[in-house]
């Protein structure tokens, strides 16, 4: 029998109740879950931010059925629907079914009250949502108006494949859930047996939710893995799910260090308004006394800031881990902010700015980025940068300015010799309609930057030994004048003393047409200005290298140039080849003033084949290729019908006339055993190989033109399957004595990882040394891995740079342990096993 009732209350009220369950329950185990991993394991949850190095298995999603039109009737089917009028009952009964607003009700029994005002609902409840949750339950009592009632042998599914179950949920007052019993968990049931406990799984005798205070409150909780109790906390409470921001201490946090002892974190979350909040985290250091560290975060309509503050007056700042360090001081603290906000739907100003009382404050606090383990491994963070900035991205157009403040933390970074960069400007703008046929495009960058003291950068063995050390400042100030003459011979000037302003500006046109022959022409032409102005402090040692003084300088590099390319195509049953030679004529005048201006962002020179047919391969505005100059080469492409490709280039750069730019020592020697700076350049090569999107196979080289030895040579490759992946990089690049590199370079980079059985996973990564014959640094790790819950273990090794540019860098080794629940969080562990580093618990 099938009816449409009028009593949509009928529908309503159980569907309303499920999905308030559920709300509790995954608010019990958002906050339960953290506070009882922290007691059993001694760690508390780690930030989205934090590294993880296993991530969970992707549970199938519940496809949600399709969504149902809103007639505003509730159709009811079941073997015999029973109007009693004299008790006003309306009664469904035998395999009842109830349709409303997608919700789909099952039961055995259904009955509805219209005197008592209550709905009831009796065995084998199952309601279906249209957001695919499915709630089950034996026997479920409301009240029409949901101020009261219970639901019996309550379950719930959700589409995410977590599931929630009590013996009793009740409701009074309107305001107060009480679930007795209460157990949650993310992970299947058993296959084979599915009333087998759950890997992990969490209990409450009693959970109690105050919806006027959007409290959760626990009693007797406890964390079981396979039925097994592992944790167990008789009383706390959280905010329930709705709240997103609510005054009320945060998880605490512990953590050991050689420079504080051990200490013991409590941070304080005060919602002033629902715009902005203050986070206060006192830490209490076994050594030291009390850490003070306070975060404000601010969010306004067109974007947001924060700012944290930190501050110790050390108690025993001579402790044996801070003697002789920048550390040994009674007051440290720090201040770092950062925001972006948006003018409009193109422009975007924003900051992010640090200042420290000290250059190790965040290493021997385990603050910012150090608190993060896995990420110390190729990737250690030796500086903090501050800037200020206006971004604008147009159609064709882009804008950038920004103002640079560095601070290093290591004891190579002397803040005198680090510039101040005030302001470096960017901006560029391709015409939207064409000029002679061709595209037109115009670049302008302003620089400018102000440094305290010379950056002198040892160029011989003998003047970088540590017993000589030739080319720090306090050397070069105590030479007599026979040294200061054969200083160029030992050293480098990497920056200037004094201030540096340049602007550049450079337009371009660029035309390409084919001929009836298929032969690709592209005349191309520029204009490029440079004015230069600098004021170079006369300390010892720069005029041997640099004209000091006031000098303002003007340099025009007019170009024009033609490229050529004729694509030879060959068709093939199994795929098709183009061969293609490559020709590019340059015509301009010699670099003026070249290797006689300051170099400060043109300081890096790799000559390979992706840069072969650029027309300036200078890396920044600060130096600029001048002269006659051929490029040519050839390139054949293979695109194979049933996938993959193959993409070869070799070729060759040639001076023809004029000046070579990059036979001209500059204050660094820019451009010097790069393989340009000869008549005939090296040869360059590049190969990759794309089989199929499981295989990446990718070589670059560089050959001594006369001789044909490598002098620099790179290749990669990587591999993914269903149960491993595998990723290798080998670099072999020769001595560059001109630039300081006075030995050969060998390496290789390998990171891979395994499954060996279905939820087990194990991975690393290593860096080989070749020349030195030693893995200098690696990461191993291996872990469990499934749809609810992840258990890993790393080993991590880093480079700790001392505060003593004397000692060279220390490897440093630590241990972390990760563990994950699903919903939940992810807790790690890390300590160092070697005295390098610090440990950090919680993270």
């Amino acid at each position: 029998m099938v009816a449409a009732l009028p009593q949509r209350r009928l529908i309503v009220r159980p569907r309303r109740v499920a999905r308030r369950s559920r709300l509790v329950m995954s608010a019990m185990l958002s906050a339960f879950g953290a506070l009882v991993l922290s007691t059993a394991f001694g760690v508390v949850l780690t930030t989205p931010a934090a590294a993880q190095s296993f991530t969970f298995n992707q549970p199938p999603v519940r496809p949600k059925a399709p969504p149902t039109a809103d007639t505003g009737q509730m159709l009811v089917q079941a073997t015999e629907v029973d109007y009693d009028y004299n008790n006003s009952r309306v009664s469904a009964v035998g395999n009842v079914q109830m349709f409303y607003g997608g919700t789909t009700v099952e039961a055995d029994r259904v009955v509805y009250d219209q005197k008592t005002k209550r709905l009831q609902a009796e065995g084998n409840v199952r309601m279906t949502d249209a957001d695919g949750k499915i709630t089950y339950a034996n026997q479920l009592d409301l009240s029409d108006d949901y101020r009261d009632g219970f639901v019996d042998s309550l379950r719930v599914d959700t589409a995410n494949q977590t599931r929630i179950a009590a013996s009793r949920a009740e409701r009074t007052d309107g305001a107060y859930n009480v679930f007795q019993n209460g157990v949650y968990t993310a992970c299947a049931p058993c296959r084979d047996n599915p009333k087998k406990p759950p890997l992990w799984q969490v209990k409450g005798a009693r959970i109690i939710h105050d919806q006027n205070d959007k409290m959760l409150y626990f009693e007797n909780a406890q964390l079981e893995f396979f039925g097994v109790p592992l944790a167990y906390l008789p009383y706390f409470s959280t905010p329930d799910p709705t709240v997103q921001r609510k005054t009320g201490f945060l998880m605490p946090i512990y953590l050991s260090s050689s420079a504080f002892g051990s200490g013991f974190e409590v941070p304080f979350y005060w919602a002033l308004a629902p715009d902005y909040d203050f986070t206060v985290s006192p830490r209490y250091t076994t050594t030291q006394g009390v850490l003070m560290q306070g975060e404000f975060r601010q969010r306004l309509l067109d974007g947001a800031y924060q700012i944290r503050a930190y501050g110790i007056d050390q108690l025993n700042p001579d402790s044996s881990a801070l003697i002789g360090t920048p550390g040994q001081r009674e007051f440290r603290g720090a201040i770092d902010t950062k925001g972006q906000f948006a003018l409009n739907d193109k422009w975007v100003w924003g900051w992010d700015g640090v200042l420290m009382t000290d250059k190790t404050f965040f290493i021997d606090y385990r603050l910012a980025q150090y608190k993060d383990t896995l990420g110390t491994f190729l990737s250690q963070s030796n500086e903090a940068t501050s800037d200020l900035y206006l971004t604008g991205v147009g159609n064709r157009s882009y804008f950038d300015a920004r103002a640079f403040y560095f601070q290093g933390f290591t004891g190579y970074d002397v803040q005198s010799q680090i510039p101040v960069v005030l302001p470096v400007i960017d901006y560029a703008n391709v015409f939207n309609r064409p000029i002679l046929g061709g595209e037109v495009s115009f670049k302008t960058n302003l620089t400018s930057l102000n440094r305290q003291s010379a950056d002198f950068d040892a160029l011989t063995a003998a003047a970088a030994s540590t017993q000589q050390d030739l080319c720090s400042t306090s050397s070069i100030a105590q030479m007599s004048a026979d040294k200061l003459a054969n200083l160029r011979n030992n050293c480098l000037l990497r920056g200037i003393p004094g201030t540096y302003t340049r602007f550049s500006a450079e337009a371009q046109w660029r035309r390409s047409y084919t001929d009836p022959y298929g032969q690709i022409w592209t005349p191309f032409a520029s204009l490029r200005v440079d004015a230069i102005d600098s004021s170079i402090s006369n300390q010892p040692g720069v005029s041997n290298f640099i004209a000091t003084g006031d000098t303002q300088a003007l340099r025009v590099m007019p170009t024009v140039g033609l490229e050529y390319r004729y694509p030879f195509i060959n068709v093939q049953p199994w795929g098709t080849t183009t061969v293609e030679p490559i020709a590019q004529v340059i015509v301009r005048p010699n670099e003026t003033y070249a290797g006689k201006l300051p170099n400060e962002d043109a300081q890096s020179m790799v000559f390979g084949a992706d840069n072969l047919f650029e027309v300036n391969k200078f890396s920044g505005y600060d130096r600029v290729e001048g002269g006659g100059r051929a490029n040519v080469g050839v390139q054949a492409t293979t695109q194979f019908d049933r996938g993959g490709s193959v993409n070869v280039l070799f070729g060759q750069s040639y001076q023809l006339f004029g000046m070579n730019s990059y036979a001209v020592a500059d204050l660094i020697n820019t451009g010097l055993d790069s393989g340009l700076d000869k008549p005939r350049s090296d040869y360059v090569a590049r190969a990759s190989y794309s089989p199929n999107s499981t295989f990446k196979f990718t070589t670059r080289a560089r050959f001594d033109e006369a001789s044909m030895n490598v002098q620099r040579f790179e290749a990669e490759g990587s591999a993914s399957f269903d149960r491993w992946s595998v990723a290798l990089t080998y670099g072999d690049y020769a001595a560059q004595p001109d630039l300081g590199l006075l030995t050969r370079r060998e390496g290789i980079l390998g990171t891979g990882s395994i499954k060996l059985a279905s939820n087990w996973v194990v991975s690393g990564g290593a860096r080989w040394d070749l020349e030195a014959n030693k893995i200098d640094q690696y990461i191993v790790g291996a872990g469990y891995v499934d749809d609810c819950f992840v258990l890993g273990l790393n080993y991590v090794t880093a480079y700790s740079y001392s505060t003593s540019a004397l000692v060279a860098p220390t490897l440093s080794h630590s241990i972390m342990l990760q563990i994950g629940l699903r919903t939940i969080g992810t807790t790690a562990f890390s300590q160092s096993v070697s005295g390098a580093t610090n440990g950090l618990i919680g993270q």
